[in-house]
């Protein structure tokens, strides 16, 4: 029985190295293989180097848009310039670093670019106009993910809130109890609050409440 099958077992290999080498067309199954390895890796290389390039804070403020309105706003910020020079960019806040969100983020960035085509910012105008709804659009996004991105440098486990100040300890204190995430409270520290942001805000928080009791 154990010679039958070790009889069997070099025919089968055999077969399979056979078939990888079995001419098809011009290409052996092999090489197509090869090919289409190397294919899929130059292809899959490609894809992540174009994503990461419009990861940057120089892609971002190629658009006017961005560089005329929310940067300048940025600028001299805590999250710009600080006493350890550390810095948060454009896409540290607003682009998800596990890959499955970043490419949902991707995909709704072409809504983005859509308006980017028909100028619907692009003066400081249309901007302002428009500024409540596109921060509500980005606190609602940023509650929903428990300010996920805030989270990459901010954690409650990482504080020490002996260093803070006595107002920061006891709102942070408060904050993990209540379970409440960053956006709740930190509205308006890297871009100009707009315009009847706190009633907004108000309205935000009752409805989420709302729907999130029903649940």
């Amino acid at each position: 029985m154990s010679n039958q099958t070790e009889g069997k077992q070099p025919g089968l290999m055999c077969q399979a190295w056979g078939l990888l080498r079995k001419p098809s067309g011009r290409w052996s199954l092999g090489a197509i293989l090869v090919v289409g390895f190397a294919t899929g890796v130059m292809f899959w290389g490609g894809f992540n180097w174009a994503m990461e390039m419009t990861n940057t804070e120089a892609f971002c403020l190629s658009c006017h848009e961005m560089e005329q309105n929310v940067y300048r706003e940025y600028r001299g910020t805590i999250h710009d310039q600080n006493r350890s020079g550390v810095r948060a960019t454009c896409p540290d806040c607003h682009v998800p670093k596990p890959w499955i969100y970043k490419i949902k983020r991707k995909i709704q960035a072409s809504n983005e670019v859509l308006h980017k085509v028909l100028g619907s910012i692009d003066t400081r105008e249309k901007f302002e106009a428009k500024r409540l709804t596109l921060a509500k659009n980005v606190w609602l996004g940023m509650k929903e993910t428990d300010s996920r991105e805030c989270r990459n440098c901010h954690t409650f486990t990482a504080f020490d809130l002996s260093r803070q100040q006595k107002r920061a300890q006891i709102r942070h204190d408060e904050a993990q109890e209540e379970g409440k995430t960053c956006i709740d409270c930190h509205k308006g520290v890297a871009h100009k609050l707009p315009d009847g942001a706190f009633t907004a805000e108000r309205e935000m928080n009752e409805t989420w409440n709302a729907i999130h009791k029903k649940k």
